[in-house]
């Protein structure tokens, strides 16, 4: 017997199955609510239940805390109801109108672009054009079912091949294989299936407010994708990037930054250092990344900001943006990268 959700302010609603998360719902009825991970881990889809009740799954203390629990927050990937529910969240338009799909890829290549990150690229089948939204991600189904989620780098109108920026994970039974530290390798020409596209964080093209991108290590990937889409939409917004790293070399594609800056009209670009050695040489800007922003945006109520990257960094940018800088709530839109450690933390 399936129930109904409705979703306020806008009065939305769909049907729960038994046993179907209301996330899960929602997306299969085409309503998009806020989402990431779908694992519980990011906090993405946190919304405020308004009446009725959820039954919640595990998830990460960092994704949804005891307190936001207190006040009748929930994570919508991890509920489960059993009777009609009102929450309040906003529906993300856009990418409903973007159809999931699986299909199959082939590796064409594997390049490192620095000792622990690689960039793979992803060979599409020639019949197969995949449509997604700048900012995206997809996920890659590997051969025992277990999946990994990367961003796509790739503008969408450079779609044959995608462009994943995989980082290291010692351990992490895909990236060992991919680094060559177990076996089987992962290799080129190996063939994989993905899903995609996922998530909600994309560019919002409807707008003319000028934009703050924030990226930490491969957090970069998607925000690579915005840049390039908008300059090829000949999108006129003035555009900051901010990308930070511990050490010079983990902003690995600094000189294409740099690039950006010369040839793009309004695009301005900061690179952020945080640990830095004697021997780096490093004499830009240095601290935590979304300071920096800080310091040179005081007042951020007139901008959007696009964030993604680790969740303490994105959690902080939020926080910090929305208090101190004025910027409106729904002017903030994030992917925090989750990690197979935050996975298993949610489950």
């Amino acid at each position: 017997m399936s129930v109904t959700v409705t979703v306020k302010p806008s009065g939305r609603q769909f049907t729960v199955e038994a046993g179907e998360t209301v996330l899960d719902a929602a997306l299969r009825q085409h309503v998009i609510l806020p989402y990431g991970c779908r694992n519980g881990a990011c906090g993405s889809c946190k919304s405020k239940v308004l009446e009725g009740s959820v039954e919640m799954s595990a998830h990460s203390d960092h994704a949804l805390s005891a307190a936001e629990a207190a006040q009748g927050v929930a994570l919508m990937c991890r509920s489960t109801i059993t009777a009609d529910l009102t929450i309040e969240s906003r529906l993300v338009a856009g990418a409903a109108d973007v159809p999931v799909r699986k299909m199959p890829c082939r590796i064409a290549s594997i390049e490192r672009l620095v000792p622990d990150v690689a960039r793979v690229k992803l060979q599409l089948p020639a019949s197969e054009r995949l449509q997604y939204l700048a900012g995206q991600y997809v996920e890659l189904i590997l051969r025992n079912g277990t999946r990994r989620s990367y961003s796509m780098a790739t503008a969408p109108h450079e779609a044959a091949q995608l462009e994943l920026h995989v980082r290291h994970m010692p351990g992490g039974r895909f990236t060992d294989a991919l680094f060559g530290v177990t076996e089987p390798p992962i290799k080129e020409r190996d063939i994989l299936r993905l899903e995609g596209p996922l998530g909600t964080f994309f560019l919002r093209e409807d707008s003319e407010l000028p934009i703050v991108l924030l990226a930490s290590g491969t957090g970069f990937a998607p925000i690579k994708a915005i840049v390039e889409h908008a300059r090829h939409k000949d999108l006129r917004r003035p555009m900051t990037l901010y990308w930070g790293g511990r050490r010079p070399q983990d902003l690995y594609m600094d000189a294409l930054c740099r690039q950006w800056a010369a040839e793009i009209p309004d695009f301005r670009y900061v690179p952020v250092v945080s640990d830095a050695l004697p021997e780096d040489g490093w004499t830009g800007r240095d601290g935590f990344v979304h300071r920096a922003v800080m310091a040179d945006f005081p007042d951020l109520s007139g901008h959007q900001v696009y964030a993604c990257g680790a969740p303490v960094v994105v959690e902080s940018a939020q926080r910090d943006f929305v208090a101190q800088c004025a910027l409106p709530e729904d002017q903030f839109f994030a992917d925090a990268f989750t990690s197979e450690a935050d996975l298993a933390d949610a489950s």
